[in-house]
This record gives structure tokens, C-alpha cells and sequence, in this order.
């Protein structure tokens, strides 16, 4: 025998526990919206190596364009040198560095003066005309590659030469 007004406080109970749960679902956070949205976007353009001058080491330049979450570069690999390393310069000075943060929804510029690439102990000296293969190791997006043209030693991509 039910007592008067048990089924009316028991499904009060189940609408006030599915009312809670619906109210908590919407406060947690959203994994696969904001993880997409949080996700970096990478675009390279302008990638050149001058042509070395040396037989041995080379510079590389580029642009890292996101249109999402924020990255950092942490290496690059190639087939033309056992070693390449990230560079910037500051007052003139070159300085190694582990890695480069890119910016969400920013860039992260490798110009003459400024950041570039070192490739050192190259296995051959690319001319002119040649491209180079490039690995970009990203800790959000992973690999990505690049063919990195040969430009003339004295290229400037303002003005084309």
C-alpha cells in the first residue's frame, strides 16, 4: 500500500535530479568544442634558404601563420644537415634557442636579422635552383613539412632579389 502523495514526491525527486544533472552538464566545460578551438592552425609561407656561401652552413626562413590555438616550434630536421638549430637575434647578437612559442591566432616570423634556422655540418652544398626538404616539429600539431627553395645569396623577399 503506497501512502497519499509518495508518487507525486518521487517524481518531484526525479525532476529535481534531472533538472541538476542538466544544469551540471552545462557548466562542465565542452572537451570537443573547446579542444578545437584550442587547436593550433598552421600555415608556413615564404620558406627560402639563401644559397650558402660555405660549404658546411646555411640559414632558412619562413613564416608560421596560426589561425587557432597556441603552438611552439621545438625543432626542424632535414636531410641536408645532421643538425639544425633554431636561432634568434638580439642587439646583433645570434643566440640558440630550444624552441619558439607561436602565438594563437598570431605569427612567428624567421627573417634576415631577426630569427632563422642554422643548418650546420651540411651533406652538400645546395645551389641555387635546389630545394630543400624541412621537418617542423610542433608540440600541438606535430610534423609538418616544408620544401624550402634556394634562393641567390643575396635574395630579399621585399623586393625579390
Amino acid at each position: 500500500m503506497s501512502r497519499p502523495g509518495a508518487p507525486s514526491r518521487r517524481l518531484a525527486g526525479c525532476v529535481a535530479l534531472t533538472a541538476t544533472a542538466l544544469v551540471l552538464a552545462g557548466c562542465g566545460s565542452d572537451d570537443s568544442s573547446s579542444n578545437s578551438a584550442g587547436k593550433p592552425e598552421l600555415r608556413i609561407t615564404g620558406a627560402y634558404m639563401p644559397a650558402p656561401v660555405m660549404d658546411t652552413m646555411a640559414a632558412g626562413f619562413f613564416t608560421v601563420t596560426n589561425s587557432g590555438g597556441a603552438d611552439t616550434l621545438t625543432s626542424v630536421t632535414s636531410d641536408l644537415a645532421p643538425d639544425v638549430t633554431l636561432h634568434s637575434t638580439k642587439g646583433g647578437a645570434m643566440e640558440e634557442q630550444k624552441s619558439f612559442a607561436v602565438p594563437a591566432d598570431g605569427s612567428l616570423d624567421f627573417a634576415s636579422g631577426g630569427n632563422h634556422l642554422m643548418f650546420e655540418k651540411l651533406t652538400h652544398k645546395p645551389l641555387e635552383g635546389e630545394k630543400v626538404s624541412v621537418t617542423l616539429h610542433f608540440a600541438e600539431a606535430g610534423t609538418v613539412k616544408v620544401s624550402m627553395p634556394v634562393k641567390s645569396a643575396t635574395y630579399n623577399p621585399k623586393t625579390g632579389h
